[in-house]
């Protein structure tokens, strides 16, 4: 397969903190030019089996995902699982801990919101939550938007959810070795998302990029809805540095609120190895056209 196939290896629906359903996802991408699509929800793979059914009904190749949050000095990261067996009992039992702490983690972050004169969060909040146990910011950056305080969710982020502000309340998740060890236990590739978003130190992030291939890390996402032409080209340098396979992915999750679609994206730089050709074998091939 060449780096200019048209694959979108990371988006999110209601069963985390997306607003479409892997059907209504599967047709987007479908529509969009999407060839080999992937759902990643937050800590989560119960929406892989809608998933793979919907792909295999427009005619998309299909491969598992997730995106596993991950506590690595202090900041929380995430990683990409691509291609496991969405059945395997130790990933499943790992996502199932992870997503442990949400709820508490909310109702923190509402005590933290009624604090400056916004109440109702947390209910608020829950209605925008297909899934309850991945409550997370995104759910209460709707709300906030739902009843005025903010005209957007950017603001929302800018103003009251990030570290320092008023609803911000930090999670401990999974450590990177166990992240990167559910998915490669369970026969997939890990990858590191959107590197560009961290607010590493160049030390910091040599750390983790080392840490993760020590692990048996295999990936980066180079190409991606928030990362800019200039940042691309930064984690194209270290996809060869490490020798790590590229990964692309829109991170979409609403039509209205995420700034790049599914399939719209940049080709990955023809020098990098794309990561779905270490995948082929765990593709789930479209049925041939009748």
């Amino acid at each position: 397969m060449i780096p200019t196939l048209n694959a979108d290896l990371h988006c999110h629906s209601v069963i985390s903190d997306g607003t479409l359903t892997p059907e209504e996802l599967a047709q987007r991408a479908k529509n969009n030019g999407v060839t080999l699509w992937a759902l990643t929800d937050h800590d989560e793979i119960g929406g892989q089996a809608r998933a793979l059914a919907a792909a295999q009904a427009v005619g998309l190749d299909y491969l598992t995902g997730v995106e596993i949050s991950v506590s690595f000095l202090d900041q929380t990261v995430h990683i990409v699982g691509l291609g496991f067996d969405a059945d395997n009992a130790p990933l499943r039992q790992g996502l199932q801990r992870t997503r442990g702490g949400r709820a508490q983690r909310a109702h923190e972050m509402a005590d933290g919101l009624a604090l400056v004169g916004i109440h109702g969060a947390f209910e608020g909040a829950l209605k925008y939550a297909g899934n309850h146990d991945l409550i997370s910011r995104t759910h209460f950056a709707r709300f906030l938007v739902e009843t005025g305080v903010c005209k957007d969710t950017y603001e929302v982020f800018r103003k009251y959810l990030t570290d320092g502000k008023p609803g911000y309340v930090p999670h401990r998740w999974a450590t990177l070795k166990e992240a990167v060890s559910w998915i490669r236990e369970a026969g997939g590739l890990a990858v590191v998302a959107h590197p560009a978003r961290y607010k590493f130190s160049a030390n910091e992030e040599f750390a983790l990029f080392t840490e993760f291939k020590g692990l048996g890390g295999q990936g980066v996402e180079v190409v991606t809805g928030s990362h800019s032409a200039a940042e691309s080209a930064t984690y194209a340098d270290v996809a060869l540095e490490f020798d790590l396979a590229a990964s692309r992915g829109s991170d979409f999750h609403c039509p209205t609120e995420s700034r790049t679609d599914l399939g719209d994206l940049p080709a990955l730089p023809t020098q990098l190895t794309p990561i779905w050709s270490l995948l082929q074998d765990r593709i789930h091939k479209a049925p041939a056209a009748a």
